[in-house]
């Protein structure tokens, strides 16, 4: 493979990372004036500034590998819905608060376990990221991870809308776990792991807590995918057209 491919297999890849956090950070602030009481609404704040500013790190460095001069906001604002590379859960609305705790405790029960393989990358940007990245993804989980014990071994209503909403969702985590080219390409040159050989540790993980909360694994099924090629539910058009109008309707302006 020549450089130029490397170089353009590394850009893809850091997409994909940049574009989870990107599409993460803007559900979570949506919580912010709705939120189950004050004290959440803060914590669903600072999570979402967190996710900010983990994509912009990888968008930062996806610019500079780039080299067509285009900046970390022109990454996140002026794409197509086609053009984002992110994972079809992370655009799963919000929903109630269980939907929007059972889809944050899914994806980052996984990422944790990717930004461990990451933070041991043989590309030396990423492992920086993803060693500062992995202390706020912990406490994130451990946040996420009370409220499935707090909401599933709770009240009758609690417990039925939490294990319907891990039962929705199920769907969309088999690509989590998929590999294709370009993650071969990444375990090939030790820039990341294999998502495959996460799945064992994540169900582990996610079966004892669903265990301990009183709530069952849904059963494996059909998965939906495709998120990362660029194939979108109409969840992310809506989302993206909240999140770029400033941008797209007043181009380069400046504050």
């Amino acid at each position: 493979m020549t450089k130029a491919a490397d170089k353009k297999m590394l850009f893809e890849y850091l997409l994909r990372l940049g574009d989870n956090a990107l599409v993460l950070g803007q559900q979570l602030s949506k919580w912010v004036g709705h939120g189950p009481e004050l004290e959440e609404e803060m914590a669903m704040a600072n999570f979402a500034l967190d996710y900010v500013g983990q994509a912009r790190m990888f968008f930062s460095y996806a610019a500079e590998i780039e080299g067509r001069g285009r900046s970390e906001d022109d990454i996140a604002f002026l794409r197509d819905c086609g053009e984002f590379r992110n994972f079809l859960l992370i655009e799963q609305r919000n929903g109630d608060f269980a939907q929007t705790i059972a889809r944050q405790f899914l994806f980052e029960s996984f990422y944790q376990f990717q930004l461990d393989g990451l933070s041991r990358s043989t590309d030396k940007r990423i492992a920086e990221i993803a060693a500062r990245v992995i202390k706020e993804i912990n406490y994130h989980l451990r946040h996420m991870r009370q409220w499935v014990l707090r909401l599933g071994d709770g009240t009758e209503e609690s417990h039925r809308r939490l294990q319907h909403a891990f039962d929705y969702l199920w769907r969309y985590t088999g690509e989590l776990f998929e590999a294709d080219d370009i993650d071969v390409w990444a375990v090939q040159h030790g820039v990341g792991p294999n998502p495959e050989e996460l799945l064992g540790r994540w169900k582990d993980y996610l079966e004892n807590t669903l265990k301990e909360a009183t709530l069952n694994r849904p059963e494996d099924g059909w998965m939906d995918s495709g998120g990362r090629n660029g194939h979108h539910t109409e969840h992310l058009g809506y989302l993206l057209a909240d999140m770029q109008f400033l941008q797209r309707a007043y181009p380069g302006a400046n504050w």
